[in-house]
Order: C-alpha cells, then structure tokens, then sequence
C-alpha cells in the first residue's frame, strides 16, 4: 500500500452537485506501511470500501519523543486542510460503539464534509493535533501499534458502511 505524499482538497466542503455520492474518507498516517500482515490487513477492508479511503502518509520524525511528536504533529496539520473534519484516533477519545460510529460517518456527510481520520507514530499524537480535531476516538482502552490501527480503523470504516446500508455484515445483537 502506498500513500499519497501531498495532501489535496479532498478534505474539504462538498460542492452542491445533486445526488450525494460518498466521498471517500481520509487517513492521514505518521509512518510508511510495509508489506506484512498489518498491510494485508489495511488492504483487505480498504478494498471493500466505496469508495476506498485516501491515504496520506507522513514521514517517521526523529529526535526526542516530545520532538518527534511535534515535527508529526506539524506534519499532519500541514497536510489537513483549514475545512476538514479532523477526527483524531486517540487513547484518550471517546470510544464509541459501531453503530455511533457509524452516525459520526453520517453527520459529516450529512454536513457536506469528508472524515479526515488522524493516525499518530510510536510516540502518539502532538496536543495541536488533538486541540484541532473535531472530536477524538479511540478504539478501546488498550494502546495499539500505530500501522495495526490502520486495518482496525479500515475495519471499522466497513462496518460503519454495513450499518449505514443495512447490509447484514454487522450484526447488533451480536457481542
């Protein structure tokens, strides 16, 4: 899987052009995916997505942990446009289930918006990135390697898709 490198306005306000077709989400990710099992597992949920997301990929910083978050914090607000909306996956986010998930999806849609999901590297996310999200999530309590949250997220970005189209994939009675 390879990612876009520049950032376009893909993310931002949707133009009045009748019928509403969905758009694709973004991810803009810290780190390059390598082929393995996180990328086969990314790869397997993004292709049954339509439209598949846009991924934008930002390079690993280096330095001290506090510098290498906030030459990829800079990063990824240099690649998210003024009008996306920035939804941070973040340890310290709500943790909504599928189905609140899946209504998150619907009312940016619904506002003309494209979901610009935010992806941190090994040391997390910089606080100007979480103070310029819209909202936070996490995917649990438990801290999860950043190219594993990748597939989670694609995952979850079906399942939502399942839910919003009735498609039996996700089934709510279901633990």
């Amino acid at each position: 899987m390879r990612g876009n490198s520049t950032a376009s306005s893909v993310c931002g306000a949707r133009k009045a052009r009748g019928p509403a077709t969905p758009r694709p989400v973004r991810i803009l990710a810290v780190g390059r995916m390598k082929s393995g099992p996180e990328a086969a597992l990314y790869a397997h949920y993004a292709a049954r997505l339509r439209p598949p997301p846009e991924v934008t990929e930002i390079p690993e910083a280096r330095g001290s942990a506090a510098e290498i978050r906030r030459r990829e914090g800079a990063a990824l607000l240099a690649a998210l446009p003024p009008d996306a909306a920035a939804v941070a996956l973040d340890l310290g986010g709500d943790a909504p289930d599928s189905e609140g998930f899946a209504a998150l999806i619907t009312r940016i849609e619904e506002a003309g918006r494209t979901a610009c999901f935010l992806i941190g590297g090994a040391e997390g996310l910089d606080p100007s990135v979480t103070a310029r999200a819209e909202r936070r999530i996490a995917l649990g309590p438990m801290t999860w390697p950043h190219f594993l949250v990748r597939g989670m997220l694609a995952e979850q970005l079906y399942r939502a898709q399942a839910i919003r189209q009735n498609h039996p994939y996700h089934r709510a009675w279901r633990p």
